[in-house]
């Protein structure tokens, strides 16, 4: 019997590679709008995190999202982001 391999990714926080369904996509699609994508198959260019605010908090001070999708990424949409996962501020 063969056995799956399991895609993994790496989390921008903490630089990790991880099992895919283990992170939190977010989307940056064609339009320019960035965006949690829950399904993982939303169009765009997807960058990982963890689902921890420390990894999210990271990757947002190193500019990771900036890099991934080699655009500036507003502070709004940092704080929509972090609405939707949950994470304080």
């Amino acid at each position: 019997m063969k056995v799956k391999k399991v895609p993994l990714r790496k989390c921008l926080g903490c630089n990790e590679m991880k099992p895919k369904k283990e992170l939190i996509r977010v989307v940056h699609n064609a339009e320019g709008i960035t965006s949690l994508d829950t399904t993982g198959r939303a169009h765009g260019r997807g960058a990982y995190v963890c689902k921890s605010k420390e990894c999210f908090e990271k990757a947002k001070k190193t500019s990771a999202f900036n890099r991934a999708f080699q655009a500036n990424i507003p502070q709004d949409i940092y704080e929509n982001l972090s609405k939707e996962l949950g994470v304080d501020e």
